[in-house]
């Protein structure tokens, strides 16, 4: 093996280490406890989709908690079924009462616990997804953070309930998303009864005599055009009459004129 095949072997090898070891880094963080909103927008209500795989390989996962936020609580909180599992809204006072859209609220959602039947526990390798609907969502902005307690069967609490600060991910990170911007009102629907929709319609309207007298001259210059056509036309027709009356005429008097020469003779 040459010296440039040798340096090349090695460079390989080292971007072939390097990205394994991205690829696996990326593998452990995925497989935290994540959420994915189905929207994000201000004012709306959201359905929360929970991705929870079993980590550990000797144990299922046999429960999980999510934490609601308390400074800016939702005053609307369902689960979706889930087979073999029994979800669980728990409401509770406020640590102190919040301003949500003109009302004061004291009481809100504060948990949402599911619980594994005997034979529905996720297995080491498999992940589970559970569903919350929650509104409304705060304000623009907003940072959402949700921590969620994993329970194992082996008795084992994981606790991911630590908030992102930096480009560097905490060990257990909390599931978390920020809100945007609300909708605009009537989002991209159009008016069933826009504003110009008075003048768009009158134009048409308008145009129609227009096109109307436009086909009006136009069937009317033919008929102009065929009765100056049909003049020349006629008198063509009586001159061609008398000139073959005529002809016949000649035709007659060279008749009797030749009978009188040989009656003469």
């Amino acid at each position: 093996m040459s010296f440039l095949t040798r340096r090349q072997f090695r460079a390989t090898g080292a971007a072939l280490v390097g990205l394994g070891l991205v690829v696996a880094s990326a593998s452990v963080a995925s497989a935290h406890v994540h959420v994915t909103p189905q929207s994000t927008a201000a004012g709306g209500y959201s359905v929360l989709t929970f991705r929870v795989p079993t980590e550990k390989p000797d144990a299922s996962t046999t429960r999980v908690v999510v934490d609601l936020p308390t400074d800016t609580p939702f005053t609307y909180a369902a689960v979706r079924p889930l087979p073999g599992w029994d979800a669980k809204v728990e409401e509770g006072k406020l640590p102190k009462s919040v301003d949500v859209e003109g009302a004061t609220i004291t009481k809100a959602p504060l948990h949402v616990t599911f619980t594994a039947d005997k034979d529905s526990a996720v297995q080491p390798g498999q992940f589970q997804e559970f569903e919350i609907q929650v509104g409304p969502l705060p304000a623009e902005g907003t940072d959402l953070v949700l921590p969620a307690h994993q329970t194992y069967s082996d008795g084992t609490v994981v606790d991911w309930d630590e908030p992102s600060t930096g480009a560097e991910e905490p060990e257990n990170p909390a599931p978390e998303f920020v809100v945007t911007a609300a909708e605009p009102e009537g989002g991209a629907t159009p008016s069933a009864e826009p504003t110009s929709g008075a003048t768009v319609s009158a134009s048409p309207t308008a145009a129609a005599p227009t096109a109307t007298a436009a086909a009006a001259s136009s069937d009317a210059a033919p008929s102009s055009a065929a009765s100056s056509n049909d003049e020349p036309d006629s008198l063509a027709r009586w001159l061609g009459g008398l000139g073959l009356l005529a002809g016949v005429a000649a035709l007659v008097v060279a008749v009797v004129t030749s009978r009188r020469g040989r009656s003469q003779a």
